[in-house]
């Protein structure tokens, strides 16, 4: 028995992405469809959800297509039968991916953490008891 196929719709609702950015993905090369219907409809199996996700998770992290493209090759080669070199070369690529995303992630975080700070000052004037801003948190160097 073949695997079932889902439609656009069906893969938009199950990741939360748009339409309009599935067939965005679609037409730059980065997710295609693993068939289509005789009608010309998407249709995606349980493999491109998967990359999807992975494409959805890169995205608050700022990496563009292109690099986004470039870690899908770089796992899917890993998944696939290589020869060790080839795998050596893979695993230093995606160690390159791992740092890029774990300095990006900390980046955010700094940001977040310095919205929380915001949102106390706002919270702190709400009550009516106001503090000096420098008296909520220490002034760190903009990153």
């Amino acid at each position: 028995m073949s695997e079932p196929l889902m439609r656009i719709g069906e893969l938009a609702e199950r990741t939360g992405l748009s339409l309009p950015t599935l067939r965005h993905y679609d037409e730059t090369g980065l997710l295609s469809p693993s068939a289509r219907t005789a009608g010309k409809f998407r249709l995606y199996s349980e493999a491109d959800f998967e990359k999807l996700m992975v494409i959805r998770r890169m995205k608050p992290l700022g990496f563009s297509v292109e690099e986004m493209r470039q870690l899908l090759v770089v796992v899917e080669g890993l998944r696939a039968s290589t020869t060790a070199a080839e795998r050596d070369r893979l695993l230093v690529e995606l160690r390159a991916f791992t740092a890029e995303a774990t300095e990006r992630r900390e980046r955010l975080q700094r940001q977040l953490d310095r919205a929380d700070e915001f949102l106390e000052i706002l919270r702190t004037e709400e009550t009516g008891a106001p503090q000096p801003f420098a008296a909520h948190h220490a002034v760190e160097p903009v990153a």
